[in-house]
């Protein structure tokens, strides 16, 4: 088993996404913007965030967007992170994957995953017509430059009409994953950005979920660590639980993704040098780091109200608090506040009926 390194401070990567800016329109993203954000810091403000984020004591300084081959001066940041000893990470529709780009990368070494969610005909009825096409030139420049790391999947109904979510696609990215050398595929589960009627169509239905998910089981099974295939999302640990998951703590504890991360576990830094909880969450913030270390922001995290009553499970509410699977699982928190206007309320992808209330 592949476990998740570990650096000298509380997060291995600590990434910071570097604008908004993306041209395509996903689905399944509900705050990707045709534009720059206009409160995006600039690139010598940037290289004081990257210190902040060396001096927190990262591995990795991860690039995230929108799409982060759109910022201009992306490979000056790259080269300056990398001058401080960190190594760098990035995610990338592909899209503007030009020599160029793929030069800056090749030169500093730079650990790349690409997202793609199927094959094409689902893949670009998400995130737009001949994203496929580009995905698939990008893993094929990326494998040969020996800097492909990850394959990225967001499990989303193209239409509220058509339930399309399949393990099938799923297997197609595992197998594009095996083909091009990747060592991950990533798959996440749909999490809201906002409750527009539009936006909540994307999601698949608990069925769907209790469906997929116990066959990406099997798929795990099936492909043996060729490549890795982890999950974004906190109730596959339970689903892990129940099909006997052989050395199970060491997979949660070590290995697994999917924990939700809004009990203090994780943070990341926005354009605009604010701090954030959750990647899927940035209507919390945590402070700015020009105004604050990162590690006061961290230890002011740890001991926030929120974070204290989601570190005690007891204090879920609906099924989610009566669950026998609350410690290893308690459901997406941002999810739930999307749904339920409240961070301690029950996740409702969720299919599962808890044993007490089977017994009622």
């Amino acid at each position: 088993m592949v476990t998740i390194l570990r650096g000298k401070g509380p997060l291995f990567i600590l990434p910071w996404r570097c604008t908004p800016a993306c041209t395509s329109n996903c689905l399944h993203c509900g705050f990707a913007s045709t534009s720059p954000a206009p409160d995006a810091l600039g690139t010598e403000e940037t290289k004081r965030i990257v210190d902040k984020i060396h001096d927190f004591g990262a591995t990795y300084f991860g690039i995230s967007g929108g799409e982060p081959l759109l910022r201009e001066d992306l490979p000056e940041i790259i080269a300056y992170a990398k001058s401080t000893g960190m190594n760098v990470s990035l995610i990338t529709n592909g899209y503007f994957l030009n020599d160029k780009n793929l030069d800056t990368l090749v030169r500093y070494g730079v650990r790349v995953s690409l997202s793609v969610d199927g094959p094409e005909e689902i893949n670009d009825a998400l995130r737009g017509k001949g994203a496929y096409e580009k995905a698939v030139l990008a893993m094929e420049k990326t494998s040969k430059a020996g800097l492909l790391d990850c394959l990225v999947a967001t499990l989303a109904n193209v239409d509220s009409t058509r339930n399309n979510v399949s393990s099938d696609d799923m297997e197609h990215v595992i197998k594009l994953a095996e083909k091009y050398g990747a060592r991950w595929v990533v798959i996440h589960g749909f999490i809201p950005f906002n409750k527009t009627k539009e936006h909540l169509a994307r999601a698949p239905s608990p069925q769907q979920y209790e469906k997929i998910w116990n066959e990406v089981y099997e798929l795990r099974l099936k492909y043996n660590g060729t490549p890795e295939v982890n999950v974004y999302c906190p109730f596959f640990a339970r689903i892990a639980k129940q099909r006997g998951l052989p050395n199970f703590d060491d997979w949660f504890n070590n290995f697994f993704l999917g924990k939700c991360s809004l009990a203090g576990k994780y943070m990341s830094v926005i354009e605009n040098g604010d701090v954030i909880p959750c990647s899927f969450n940035d209507r919390i913030r945590l402070g700015n780091v020009q105004d604050k270390s990162l590690k006061q922001i961290w230890d002011e995290l740890q001991t926030s109200e929120l974070t204290v009553k989601l570190s005690d499970r007891s204090n879920l509410k609906g099924k989610c608090g009566v669950c026998e699977y609350r410690e290893i699982c308690g459901g997406c928190r941002t999810r739930a506040e999307i749904y339920t206007g409240d961070f301690l309320g029950s996740d409702p992808a969720c299919g599962y009926i808890p044993k007490v209330l089977r017994e009622k």
